[in-house]
């Protein structure tokens, strides 16, 4: 085609510039212009509104333990309007097993509907990513064929230590708490809880415990338990426990414990499932002990 009367051609990084010197032309250019602006302004707000974006459930943190000698991976759930009420301060949720592919999205779930239905005050999450489960949930066990099938096992006095002069220290410098924490633990998790609430008892202010392996070292935990109550004043936490169609000795054990604690004058909601099982047990488990524990408030 032929170009323009008075047009000259140039190019500049790869784009062909068209100069054009007649009135005529520059008319022409000017009159495009003003009918593509509209359209052009138009196709970029289409454009704008359908553009895709990331649904984001949280924030992930990583903390140096010096406790544990590592770095630790946190899941953080902040709830709607926490960046806008600015003075507002919230309860505390720590979860163990708190990985993205373990138990955070679908405890994280639970809260948030939660809270949605005004079941249970707005809540921050704080999910605890593992290295070694094993390693930080257990005590050291007497048991020789378990020292050799674990052999990582018996770190929890580190990493209660980390729970409580790393982690909380952080959560509480970082974020606007209130001072109300809750612990949430599983299976080995269950016995990790059970025994920050037999040694600290303080440290939060609900438990709870959902199919605690209790039987770990010969159910020592559970022996030791009347000794280490006779220590403590009647403890001003709430101690929920759970368990699920698990065999004579998980089932046996939750009971004991629930029992032990009932004796010694504490608050404790025990909330048998036996519908469900070891691993099915957690979610419904979750959802129960939350509407019990935030049933009057």
């Amino acid at each position: 085609m032929a170009a323009d009367a008075g047009c000259q051609f140039s190019h500049t990084d790869k784009i062909k510039v068209i100069m054009c010197n007649s009135g005529y032309n520059k008319k022409k250019i000017l009159a495009r212009i003003f009918v593509l602006t509209p359209l052009l302004l138009s196709l970029m707000s289409s454009m704008a509104i359908g553009q895709d974006r990331p649904f984001v459930l949280g924030e992930t943190k990583q903390l140096h333990s010096k406790e544990l000698a590592e770095n630790r991976v946190l899941n953080i759930y902040l709830p709607d309007g926490y960046d806008t009420a600015k003075t507002t301060k919230y309860p505390v949720i720590y979860l163990l097993d708190g990985s993205a592919d373990e138990d955070f999205i679908h405890v994280v779930g639970v809260v948030q509907f939660l809270t949605m239905i005004e079941a249970m005050p707005k809540t921050i999450v704080v999910g605890i990513a593992n290295i070694d489960r094993r390693r930080d949930f257990t005590f050291p066990t007497t048991i020789d064929s378990d020292k050799k099938a674990y052999p990582t096992t018996g770190g929890s006095a580190k990493f209660m230590s980390f729970l409580e002069k790393e982690l909380v220290p952080y959560v509480e410098g970082k974020y606007r708490t209130n001072g109300m924490k809750t612990i949430i633990g599983q299976s080995l998790g269950g016995l990790l809880a059970t025994e920050v609430l037999l040694k600290h008892p303080g440290l939060f202010s609900n438990y709870i415990i959902v199919s605690p392996s209790l039987w770990w070292d010969a159910e020592s935990l559970l022996h030791k338990a009347p000794a280490l109550l006779k220590t403590q004043k009647q403890m001003g936490s709430t101690v929920y426990v759970s368990v699920g169609t698990e065999g004579k000795q998980m089932e046996g054990d939750a009971q004991e414990l629930v029992s032990l604690f009932k004796s010694h004058g504490d608050n404790v909601l025990f909330a048998p499932l036996p519908n469900e099982d070891h691993l099915t047990i957690l979610h419904n488990s979750v959802y129960k002990a939350l509407m019990m524990l935030n049933s009057g408030k």
